[in-house]
């Protein structure tokens, strides 16, 4: 096995769930012999040929196996000829390798998910399947319901779809719809709450009926007017909440590359494009684009149509996608754009930087995520990323926890919250 590589399943194992097995077996180890077995099932090796020392049996052999058949290197059998991920040992090194075999591919899809936890099951079907090409698997419904369903899995599936049989198209919604929902829960109630109030404070008005007075913000504002010999303040200036709750305030404009590389980012945009379009007192737009544009606006009550209207690969072309947002506008000082891209344009890069440049000056407030997911900071073009910048516009990654709350900044039109690592000079905020 390579070393970098196996490293994070077998120290995610640690004190994991689905380490329990091996665990149980370490105990009442000396320190000295567990750690020759930690850096045995790190190392790879059959027979201690690591220079361990160290051999294997029965739960840690196991999920050595399992390890071995996908991070293994070298001549030998692997379960790549039929040896399977729990079968014995070979004669000579394993290859890395899980054959054409379905049911070989499915014993090792259970393997794994026996002896490691859910966080790492999901980092080796990633490797799995971007090592091996195993995505041709995906398209049998039986290793889909074998699989441990997750964000880039979805992203997986969605590259699939046009070369998806049909037979397989109702097991692959239903693992869409699991993550969809899975994610729903996860972010829908803060994204409500968090935009709701901005919403709420953006309608603010300094005339408001009695009934309508922030009686916080109105004392604090007249702090200034207290009269302590009356013991009360004088409020000059009233603050109030507008009364337009039921009616839309702001547009919202997603506009989504979806290239290959932004697969992850195209399933949460498309989650929070849901739970934007529920919220009455917005008026939300979803459009995605390579070198085309589809607008998706009339399926967002339903992010898996939204997915599977996605056609995830191809070129970019953002400055087309930014003309067709730029046309569906009609109240630009009430409206939020964002773009949600690496950047690497395949258009016209000046007159993408003309249109946000004239969308922000008719008072358009325009955000550039450079991907919206768990992952952090992800390959972009920093040319075009400092451009934008340059515009007031800045770009960053932005994690799903933390949308809410750019977009709530957005749009009461005060400074994003842009993570450190991407404001310029290590601050931590910008006023985009």
């Amino acid at each position: 096995m390579t070393t970098g590589t196996t490293a994070t399943p077998v120290n995610g194992t640690a004190g994991a769930p689905g380490a329990s097995h091996a665990a149980q077996e370490s105990q009442g180890t000396d320190p000295a012999a567990e750690r020759l077995r930690r850096w045995r099932l790190v190392l790879g090796g059959e027979g201690g040929g690591d220079g361990t020392g160290c051999a294997l049996g029965g739960t840690d052999a196991a999920m050595d196996r399992t390890l071995e058949a996908l991070y293994g290197s070298g001549p030998g059998s692997g379960a790549g000829s039929g040896q399977g991920a729990g079968g014995g040992p070979g004669g000579g090194r394993r290859a890395a390798g899980l054959g054409g075999s379905a049911p070989q591919i499915a014993r090792w899809l259970g393997d794994i998910r026996t002896y490691f936890p859910t966080s790492v099951v999901q980092v080796m079907q990633r490797d799995a399947i971007d090592r091996l090409g195993l995505s041709a698997l995906l398209l049998e419904p039986e290793m889909l319901e074998a699989v441990e369903a997750d964000v880039h899995l979805v992203g997986t599936l969605l590259s699939l779809n046009k070369v998806m049989p049909e037979t397989t198209k109702e097991t692959a919604r239903a693992v869409v719809r699991k993550v969809v929902e899975d994610l729903e829960k996860r972010l829908t109630a803060r994204t409500r709450a968090t935009l709701a109030g901005a919403l709420d404070r953006s309608a603010r008005i300094s005339r408001p009926r009695h009934r309508d007075i922030d009686w916080d913000r109105t004392i604090r504002a007249n702090l200034k007017n207290y009269l302590p010999e009356y013991g009360t303040v004088v409020p000059e200036r009233l603050i109030g909440y507008g009364r337009a709750a039921q009616s839309v305030k702001k547009e919202v404009i997603l506009c989504i590359d979806q290239s290959g590389s932004m697969a992850a980012s195209v399933v949460y945009a498309s989650v929070f494009g849901a739970v934007l379009a529920s919220m009455r007192s917005l008026d939300t737009r979803l459009v995605v684009f390579d070198t085309a544009v589809v607008d998706l606006t009339d399926q967002l009550s339903d992010p898996v149509d939204v997915l599977f209207g996605t056609q995830l690969g191809g070129g970019t072309d953002i400055n087309r996608a930014l003309a067709y947002c730029q046309s569906r506008i009609t109240r630009p000082a009430e409206t939020v754009v964002v773009l949600i891209s690496d950047l690497y344009e395949g258009g016209i890069r000046n007159e993408m930087l003309k249109r946000v440049a004239a969308m922000q000056a008719s008072g358009v407030r325009f955000v550039t995520l450079l991907a919206l997911s768990d992952e952090g900071a992800p390959a972009y073009d920093r040319d075009h990323a400092a451009a934008l910048a340059a515009l007031g516009a800045p770009a960053f990654a932005c994690t799903p926890d933390l949308f809410p709350e750019v977009m709530a900044a957005a749009l009461e039109k005060r400074p994003l919250p842009v993570p450190e690592s991407f404001a310029p000079h290590g601050g931590s905020g910008a006023a985009g």
